[in-house]
């Protein structure tokens, strides 16, 4: 028996496959052109956790033997359709005259604190302060962790806060989490701060 198939079907057909075509055509461009891409600063005194967070951020992987970076590392990680670079800087006095070379340009500037280690937290303020009065660096958005809350010594968000005196900071965004590399806490609202802030490069 010959089977006839109607006009009116076939071009019914054609532009449901134009559609889907199109669809994915588009899709395809917007995830291209909407790809993201920031580079950050990570800077704080040694030990403060700067490369544990690091690798929690990329592998969520932690360990207790870490080696204090020397001079800088720069990693690579990619979160979605946001590709994130991270200079990892020393915090050792010897390197810190170069943090302000490498927070310059950048999407944001993360500064890491040792919570738990009352005894640096005014030195880490006095840090932090000295380099942002950089003319430089004027605006670039601070995300400040408290790092070590695991520790039953760390500070509250309010005492680190006062201690750093964030509040004095008025021409950028400034923002605070506290956080714990080792137990991966706050890590989830850090990377979804990390990529509200994000920059298109075209």
């Amino acid at each position: 028996m010959t089977k006839y198939i109607s006009v009116n079907s076939t071009v019914s057909l054609l532009n449901e496959n134009f559609q889907i075509d199109g669809l994915a055509r588009l899709f395809i461009w917007y995830s291209l052109f909407f790809k993201q891409e920031m580079e950050l600063s990570l800077i704080g005194l040694q030990n403060a956790g700067k490369t544990s967070l690091v690798n929690v951020v990329a592998t969520g992987g932690y360990s207790e033997d870490m080696i204090p970076t020397v001079g800088f590392n720069m990693r690579k990680v990619t979160k979605g359709n946001v590709t994130i670079k991270l200079w990892d800087l020393g915090g050792q006095p010897r390197f810190r005259s170069m943090w302000e070379r490498y927070c310059r340009a950048v999407s944001a500037i993360v500064y890491v604190v040792d919570a738990a280690d009352h005894d640096n937290v005014s030195i880490s303020k006095s840090e932090l302060h000295d380099l942002l009065s950089k003319p430089s660096l004027s605006g670039i958005p601070l995300l400040v962790l408290g790092n070590k809350i695991d520790k039953p010594q760390a500070l509250s968000k309010q005492a680190l806060t006062d201690q750093m005196d964030l509040k004095s900071i008025s021409d950028r965004e400034v923002c605070c989490f506290m956080i714990s590399c080792k137990n991966s806490t706050n890590i989830d609202q850090v990377i979804d701060w990390l990529v509200k802030h994000s920059k298109s490069k075209s």
